[in-house]
């Protein structure tokens, strides 16, 4: 049995729409940082979720740009206000009687993953695992990365040389438990026959893990 409800996050001014699907019972929930020019509605992360979820973690996917913020493409790189964003949508989640006592990890693509290592920097911000997919950890700036203290796992596809890099440098920023992925054969987006699944299986393996039950 599993819940699916459409929710509206408060965030300053501007509302966030976005996806909470619980099965039952939950051992964690995870947020979805999406990448620049992504929504709540990508396939690729959509997939992901689906398969959290067949492990009895929850998922929230959430658009963190208004439709008229997302026209501007400078926002799509504005890690400070993702970050805040992320944290109005982490708060919301401590504040739900449904997930308010489960565990919190976040998964961020592109850009979004910086967010949620700035999140995961944050003091008194408590995540269990961070996952990153094809993301630039390096935009979270190396002040944050050495202050994360969640595990945190970097995926990468092994034709993806410019990412490659710029995640092997936050790699070794970070001071916490940390694992760097490259998945060969695969290019930025994962598009390649199996590789998606594959991204599925390593974010889902680390989440449990690191959850409560897992």
């Amino acid at each position: 049995m599993e819940s699916k409800e459409l929710v509206q996050i408060g965030a300053g001014t501007a509302t966030m729409e976005g996806m909470l699907e619980l099965p039952t019972p939950p051992i964690g929930v995870v947020l979805f940082a999406h990448g620049s020019g992504s929504s709540r509605l990508s396939p690729r992360n959509n997939y992901v979720a689906g398969v959290l979820r067949e492990a009895r973690i929850g998922t929230l996917l959430l658009d963190l740009l208004t439709p008229q913020e997302d026209r501007t493409y400078e926002n799509r790189f504005n890690i400070p206000l993702l970050t805040q964003r992320l944290g109005f949508a982490a708060a919301w989640l401590s504040q739900q009687p449904a997930t308010s006592t489960l565990k919190l990890g976040l998964f961020g693509a592109s850009t979004g993953a910086a967010a949620a290592l700035q999140l995961a920097a944050e003091p008194g911000i408590d995540i269990a695992a961070v996952v990153s997919r094809g993301g630039r950890p390096d935009l979270a700036g190396r002040h944050a990365l050495q202050a994360v203290r969640a595990p945190t796992l970097l995926l990468v596809g092994g034709d993806d040389d410019i990412v490659i890099e710029l995640n092997r440098r936050a790699h070794d920023d970070l001071r916490c438990e940390k694992q760097l992925v490259i998945v060969p054969g695969a290019t930025h987006l994962f598009e390649e026959p199996g590789k998606l699944e594959e991204v599925a299986s390593l974010a889902t393996n680390w989440f449990v893990s690191h959850f409560p039950n897992g």
